[in-house]
């Protein structure tokens, strides 16, 4: 593990292959079978996330992204404005999630200075909003109800709809202040 941290912060290998790499070794090491190793991965959460992907790609394949782009224009949003795509980042990772929301929007603000940062701040403090917004939440939700917790989505927005205001606003102030 500290190998692969290590890798992913001072190397110049690509992550995925580190990953990869890294993964290899578990599945063919002789301290634990390979059968055992398998039983720790969750494989409806790959199963979402690769749909996640799946969805994204067929989405900017149909010309999604050049709809969107349109739609959001005629609207008079402009993504290169920090303030708008701080907005629309918030809105969109509570339609479909953070993690697909940052998908979408990044090869649309390419150009934009900061974009990266906006979009991460952004995401992840829009992602606490509703239950759907992040998929953290959902894994939450429901590995509490596994667990016999009561978990639902009105629960979650008691406390989630503050938090992400507050959350959100102070982003916006770190970011003027910068």
């Amino acid at each position: 593990m500290t190998t692969v941290v290590g890798l992913f912060l001072f190397s110049s290998l690509p992550r995925d292959l580190t990953s990869l790499g890294a993964a290899g070794i578990l599945l063919l090491s002789r301290k634990m079978a390979s059968r055992r190793t398998l039983e720790f991965v969750d494989w409806q959460l790959l199963l979402l996330f690769l749909g996640l992907f799946v969805v994204n790609a067929a989405f900017e394949a149909a010309g999604g992204l050049e709809i969107l782009e349109k739609f959001l224009e005629s609207a008079g949003i402009s993504l290169s404005s920090p303030v708008w795509l701080y907005g629309v980042t918030t809105a969109l990772s509570n339609l479909v999630s953070n993690v697909p929301a940052v998908m979408l929007l990044l090869p649309l603000v390419r150009d934009v200075p900061q974009a990266g940062y906006i979009l991460a701040v952004s995401s992840t403090f829009a992602g606490n909003l509703l239950l759907v917004g992040s998929i953290a939440n959902i894994i939450v939700a429901s590995e509490a109800e596994r667990m016999g917790i009561p978990f639902d989505w009105k629960q979650h927005a008691l406390v989630g709809v503050p938090v992400t205001l507050v959350s959100l606003a102070a982003g916006l102030i770190c970011f003027w202040i910068i």
